[in-house]
């Protein structure tokens, strides 16, 4: 897929650097659809016919493949090239590469990797949240929650309300690496939600889940909005794993 140059034809590399960055992001945002995608294969075509395929010079080409290999989703060996490595291996800690992630179909060992993150660090959040959060925190977390119980079936808000409510709730908790897991929790959210809006009662059920963690936080109970938060992950981890069963080209490895 080309990617649009400027009017002079000589390309972004020839303009402001924030213009060169962007079409450097343009590039690598390319090559990550292409490669969760498995348009590629194990190995990236060389560089200068990527460039051609892109419309870009070399060193653009260059530093997108850079950025990847920096998160460790490629890897560059002599007479092999440019292999594209197992998406196990790529830097989750990166916040670029965790939305890169879950573009691909979730597979067994993704999803059990997945919900066994949210196990470990949500509802030792949200006990923390129910001792650690100020009057306005909780607040606000009751703001959001409002604002996700009124969205409808079909209403484009829904994703976003439920992010909103997840990320006050981490960074409630007050633990600055709690803070910086919300990339992985709204790419579990993007996962679960859609297959919520699909069953009977599914997203009712979860906006009552998360309205026992909200009131247990309002009380200040850190067990309960330990309990409550533990159950609520539960419920849409057990929905997940249904969908994973009815489908089975989720059977694969990533």
């Amino acid at each position: 897929m080309p990617v649009r140059r400027n009017r002079s034809g000589k390309g972004a590399m020839n303009g402001h650097d924030s213009k060169e960055r962007s079409l450097v992001s343009k590039v690598m945002d390319i090559l990550v659809s292409g490669i969760v995608e498995d348009r590629y294969g194990p190995v990236l075509p060389p560089q200068d016919v990527l460039s051609g395929e892109f419309g870009v010079s070399r060193t653009v080409m260059r530093e997108a493949l850079s950025m990847l290999l920096a998160r460790r989703m490629l890897d560059v060996r002599p007479k092999v090239g440019t292999r594209i490595r197992p998406m196990r291996d790529w830097l989750m800690i990166d916040e670029d590469v965790v939305s890169w992630r879950f573009r691909a179909k979730p597979d067994r060992i993704f999803l059990r990797d997945v919900i066994e993150f949210r196990a470990l660090i949500e509802p030792s959040a949200c006990a923390q949240a129910a001792v650690r959060a100020s009057d306005a925190e909780i607040a606000g977390i009751r703001d959001a929650f409002n604002l996700l119980r009124l969205t409808r079936h079909g209403d484009g808000n829904r994703q976003a309300a439920d992010e909103l409510l997840h990320t006050l709730l981490l960074a409630a908790s007050g633990n600055q690496f709690f803070q910086q897991m919300t990339a992985i929790i709204h790419g579990a959210l993007s996962l679960v939600n859609p297959i919520l809006n699909r069953r009977e009662g599914g997203w009712e059920n979860v906006v009552r889940a998360h309205g026992r963690v909200v009131e247990a936080i309002e009380r200040r109970e850190p067990g309960e909005a330990e309990a409550a938060a533990a159950a609520m992950i539960g419920y849409t981890a057990d929905e997940l794993r249904r969908s994973l069963e009815a489908d089975p080209d989720a059977q694969r490895e990533a």
